[in-house]
Parts: C-alpha cells; structure tokens; sequence
C-alpha cells in the first residue's frame, strides 16, 4: 500500500505476504485480468482504505495474507468486479482468524498503549478487525447482487456471531468509531433479517429480527426504529406464524407476546412512543399498521387510546376525530361514535367532510332504535356535497339515503307519509343499483329487502336470485333472503330446496341460520318431528361452536355472542314445538336450558305464558308476559298475548285490550296475528261501525297471511 502511494512497483511489498504466490497476480489471473497495476490505473484508490491500511501496518509491522486479501476484495467490489471481489474475499480463512478477532474484540475496552513486537503472536489491532469483519460483509452483499441469498444471509451472520461471542454485555460507546468498525457491524445487523427474507426463510428471519433489537448493538435511534418498523411489516404480512418470543429475562409481569399479532402490535405502540417522546421523526404509516393489526386482533378501544395519546399536531384534528369515531364504531359503542362525527361535523370543523357524513348516515340507519335519528339528513348533505365528483362515494351516499329513508317511513303518522317515504327509499336504492351496474351485493340484498317488506314479493324474488348468482352463493344472507321470499309466496319446498343448495354449498360454521329457516319451513308444513331433528342438529353444532371459541377473548367476542344468542332461540323454538305437542317436560327442560345460557329472556317468559295459558292457567300465563314486557315494553307477541289472555278473563271491551293491540301493531304494522285479535275486539263490540272496521281487520290479516315468510325478512 506504501508502493501504491508512491507510484513504486508492486513487488517488493507483495514480499511481505507470507505466501509462496502473489495475491495479486492469482486473483487478477482467475477473474480474467492481466495485472493489478493497470487496474489501479482505472480507478484512484481509497484514500481512506489506505490510511486504515497504513494504520494497522504502523501497529503490527507486517500485512498479512487474509488483511491483503480483504484489501483486493475491496478494491474489486468498489469497482462494481463482484465476481472478482467474491473470488478473492472466498479465499480468506475466517475461521482460523476468528479467536484473534474476539481476542481483539474482547481486550478491545482496555487496550494497551504500546503494542507488543512479538513476531510470534501479535495482537490483532482493531483495525485488522475492522477491515476483516468488512470483507466479510462485503462478501456477503456481493452473495446477495447475484442472488446466493442464503450464503449471504450465513456469510452476514458471521459477523454477528464474533462481535456477540466476544462482547456478551453489548458494545461500548463509540466502539471501533475510528475505523468504521460500528458502521460496518450496523449495516450487518440491519443486512441478516433482509436477506434471510429473500432466502425465503421466515424463522431465520424473526430470529434475526429479535436478535438485532435484543442485543445491544450500539445503533442509533433512527436505526433501531427502521428494524423494528420492518419486523412489525415482516409479522403482519408475511402470512406464517412464529414461534412466541422467549423473554424468560423479562421482569415477571411483564407482557411477552403470544403470536404475530401481539409481537407486531407491541413494537408499532414502542415506535408510537418514541414518536410522543420526539425521539424519531413522524411516520404515518405506523399508525396506518398498527390500526389494521388493532382491528384484526379486535382492540380498537387500544388504538382508539393510543390516538388520544398522541400529541397535538402530530395528525390533523379532523383525521383524530374521524378516526376515533372508526374506532368506537368498531368497538360497538355507535353513540359516542357519532357524538365524535357530529362533532367534526359541527360548524367550527368541517361541515362538508363527506366521509363523516356518510359514516354517520351508516351508524343511524344500523341503530335507529338508540339513535332515534334515521340519517336522512347526513345522506342527503353527502350527495350535496359530492355533486357528482365521485360516482363511487354517489353511490353509496344513494345507497345510504335509500336504507334511511325506508328506516324513517317507520316512523311515519299516516299511511300516506309512509308510502310516499317507502317509494322515495325505493327510487334511490334502485339509483344506486344502477350506478353499481348491477354488481353490489350489499345494494341489491337491500333493495330486494325493501320490495319483501312491501309485499312486492316479485320483485323482492328477482333481486334475491341477482344476490345469489353474484355471489356464487358464498354468502349466506342471500340464500335465506331468497327462501324466506319463497316462504312468504307459500312455496315451501322450493325455500326447503334453497336451504338444503345452501348447506351443501355452504361450512358447518355457517349452516346455524340455515338450519333454523329449515326447522321452520318444516313447521310451517306440519312435519314437527322433522323440525325437531334439524333443530337438535342446529344444537349440536352450536355446542361445537362455542367449544371452538369458549378459549378466545377479543377477537371472536362478537361470534361467540352471536352464537349464545343463536343457541338461545333455538331453545325457545325447541320449547314452542312441545307446548304445541303438549309435552310440558319437554318445554320446560328447554327453557331450562335457554335460562342457564341467559338469565333474562323476553322469549322465554312468553313461551312460559303460551304454556301456562295451553294448561288453562290464564292468571299464571299473565304473570309470565308481564314479566316479558318489563324486560322488553317493545315485545310484540307478548304485547298480543297479553290482550288474548286479558279478554278472555275480562270484559270483551276492555279497553286495554284494545291499548295493548294497536301498541303491538305500531311497533309491527304486519303483524297479521295483531289484526285478527283486532278484528275479533271490533266483533265482540256488536256495533255496524265495529263490525265495518272488523271486517277490514280480517281483510288486512288475509292479505297478510298470503304474503308472511316463516321468519321476518329482516
């Protein structure tokens, strides 16, 4: 390297490599070039590489064959030779200097400052191990240019080995900071995780990943962040799972991860924290992951928290509220959600944020009976706003008014109001089906929702079908659309057809409703035995069901709810069929059954009542759909049962008999059941204006009864 600085030739210092043929001259041979002196001639060396060169010849007097080797090795890879640079950096014997380099690495703390001249055994300087250590880096990234990831990946983790064998404690401040030692050892723990990925070798990888932030590696904050971001991504989205870390070292108490979710989780909260401490710039997109991964593991009250805790200006203020208002949505609190929404969408933020409206109009129309607020009016501001700018966000904004406005003809006083708020409903959802060209599932499951509930059941079958056929029957709200549609057009073999394509079609998972529709179409045919046996097999899937999801909280809370409830009502449809079999052990082991799963039950005191009242014990059966109505006032077969039993006890022009019908049939305008009770009052009353109004009654129930689905279309 003296004779490169001075121009002199090159032999007298190849002499100083203890080899019997020149480094030089059997590299530039193998890789095809004639000698390293007209190489040197293309490019002007190093001058940094030749000062680390000349350093460590000033400490150890000689150079030797590995150092010279490292040397070449480098010069060829920054002339961009990798074949070359690879063919020289093979032919170092790592091995045999690696006790050196951690006998270097280990002493490197309390180095001496007179260096011995024992020619026998000289300690390495740490600039040797500089340069050695970078060789082998560079080979590695060499490996990787020409796709031999999984040598690189073993070739980097050399590195890695040597430095955490020899300094178990971690490294020292500034360590080997003159001879870009710590540069060379940061590129190699930020290198390993990276090319074991490309070497498609996921647990390699983790390892990695966690040895690299277990470690103390001496890397900066910037650089820690960067690893713990790509091992968050790398956990997320590389579709295996990993084995749970082992932080047996970890105080007790403290929180270890139990798979990819929460390992993923805990590193995007640590880089969250850091970003409240200003220790690492803003990035966005960690708080994009760590949404997606708190909605997948079903923990969005966390994120929602973790948003509060972020500092004023970190996010836009809007874009905090919105996304609140997601996360309180998801968790299932749709009040505070749209207190937040109607927040943002005060005059002091932005009245005109057309996702806010839209999402508000979403959470009325899915809780009207909490909000008491159909959403007519953030739907009708969204399409203002829009003004034909985006016919997606048009679409659904037309979608969104169609389901408010059929919700708010609920609400409607005369029957005028109401049908002219239902044909509004229905023009705009058959607006957006028609944006849509026909291929939103959802718009079309609606729109044939809104033609069954107004009994224009032609209509309501064809879009049913356009659902299943465009969903190749994989969902399974079509198929019971479809059959109750069938049901409501006395056609019951063809809906028991449906349901059975349906349950071939369809996992055991999710036959619960089809399997209930079934029991029920079975019913309505008179074939009680049948019905009984699919019920008992609706049970036993449900008892597989809860078993499957009894172990796990958060994610699959809302399917183990909607289980429970499910095996509750097929109870209750259980304990009907035997009170009309008049097998009264039978009901009540079921409603026995249906108390243990949940105490209170509006259903089950009603199906006690239905059977106090078979039996004759009308002052018992009373009791029993009084209790139903404390527990739900809105109960509308015990609200009609209730008036039954009371003019069967009492005077047949009790006037809250009367009170008790038409509060059931303002809550169910279809109620047929509610009508004829109605119809028999008025007859009871003997007046021609009664019987005039009987007469309609007993006309709307047969109107009814030709159009009524074994189950509610909704």
């Amino acid at each position: 390297m003296r004779c490169l600085q001075s121009g002199e030739p090159l032999g007298r210092a190849v002499e100083m490599v203890p080899s019997s043929e020149s480094v030089a001259t059997s590299d530039c041979s193998a890789s095809g070039h004639s000698c390293l002196g007209g190489q040197i001639g293309n490019k002007k060396p190093d001058t940094g590489n030749i000062e680390e060169a000349e350093s460590s010849l000033r400490e150890s007097g000689v150079l030797n064959y590995e150092e010279a080797r490292a040397l070449l090795g480098r010069y060829e890879y920054q002339k961009g030779n990798l074949v070359a640079a690879l063919h020289v950096f093979e032919g170092i014997d790592i091995v045999s200097v690696t006790p050196k380099i951690k006998d270097a690495l280990s002493k490197s703390r309390e180095r001496r400052k007179r260096y011995s001249q024992n020619n026998d055994e000289q300690q390495m300087s740490v600039h040797a191990v500089a340069l050695l250590l970078e060789a082998v880096f560079l080979k590695a990234k060499s490996l990787q240019v020409l796709g031999r990831f999984k040598e690189a990946a073993q070739s980097c983790k050399v590195i890695l080995d040597i430095v955490e064998s020899s300094l178990p404690e971690g490294l020292p401040d500034n360590f080997g900071a003159e001879c870009k030692l710590q540069e060379t050892l940061s590129k190699a723990v930020e290198l390993l995780p990276e090319l074991w990925k490309l070497a498609d070798c996921q647990r390699e990888a983790i390892l990695s990943y966690r040895r690299a932030l277990l470690h103390e590696w001496n890397l900066d904050a910037e650089t820690i962040a960067k690893i713990q971001k790509e091992f968050a991504l790398f956990l997320l989205y590389s579709g295996g799972e990993a084995m749970p870390p082992d932080l047996r070292s970890q105080m007790d108490g403290s929180f270890v991860p139990r798979n990819n979710i929460e390992e993923a989780i805990l590193l995007l909260m640590i880089l969250l924290r850091k970003v409240t401490l200003n220790r690492i710039e803003w990035d966005p997109s960690i708080l994009d992951h760590l949404s997606f991964a708190l909605s997948v593991s079903g923990d969005l009250m966390i994120l929602a928290n973790q948003l509060e805790e972020l500092l004023p200006g970190t996010i836009h203020r809007k874009e905090r509220f919105y996304a609140l208002a997601l996360c309180y949505y998801g968790a299932g609190k749709n009040v505070e959600a749209l207190d937040l929404l109607r927040k943002l969408l005060s005059n002091r933020e932005d009245p005109r944020h057309v996702p806010s409206l839209l999402m508000a109009s979403k959470i009325c129309c899915e809780n009207f009976s909490v909000t008491k607020d159909p959403g007519v009016s953030f739907a009708r501001m969204a399409l203002e706003n829009l003004d034909g700018r985006c016919n997606q966000l048009e679409n659904l904004a037309n979608f969104l008014l169609g389901v408010s406005l059929s919700a708010y003809s609920k609400l409607a006083i005369s029957d005028a109001e109401r049908v002219k708020r239902q044909s509004e409903a229905l023009h705009t959802l058959e607006t957006a089906c028609k944006l849509s060209r026909m291929e939103d599932p959802v718009v079309l499951y609606h729109l044939s929702l809104e033609y069954a509930e107004q009994r224009k059941l032609d209509a309501a079958l064809h879009y049913a079908k356009c659902i299943v056929k465009l969903e190749v029957g994989s969902n399974v709200k079509g198929w019971l659309l479809l059959s109750r549609v069938l049901s409501a057009q006395k056609r019951f073999l063809d809906a028991e057809s449906i349901i059975n394509a349906a349950l071939d079609q369809t996992g055991k998972w999710d036959q619960g409703d089809l399997l209930r529709t079934k029991a029920k179409l079975q019913i309505a045919q008179g074939q009680l035995k049948s019905a009984i046996e699919t019920y008992t097999q609706l049970l036993a899937v449900l008892q597989v069901h809860s078993k499957s999801f009894g172990s796990r909280n958060k994610l699959f809370k809302d399917k183990r709810d909607q289980i429970r409830n499910l095996e509750v009502e097929v109870w209750h449809d259980l304990a009907y069929v035997y009170i009309s079999l008049s097998q009264w052990r039978d009901a009540e082991a079921c409603l026995s059954k249906s108390r243990a799963i949940k105490l209170y039950s509006s259903t089950r005191c009603h199906a006690i009542g239905k059977m106090y009242e078979a039996k004759g014990l009308y002052k018992e059966a009373l009791k029993a759909f009084r209790d139903a109505l404390d527990i739900d006032p809105d109960h509308v077969p015990s609200l009609i049962s209730t008036a039954m039993v009371l003019r069967h006890c009492s005077d047949q022009s009790n006037p809250a008999v009367r009170s008790f019908l038409m509060d059931a049939l303002r809550h169910d305008r279809f109620c047929a059941s509610a009508w004829y009770n109605l119809g028999l009052l008025h007859k009871a009353y003997g007046t021609e204006s009664a019987f005039v109004e009987g007469a309609e009654c007993f006309q709307a129930v047969h109107s009814l009864e030709e159009s009524e689905p074994v189950e509610p279309f909704r």
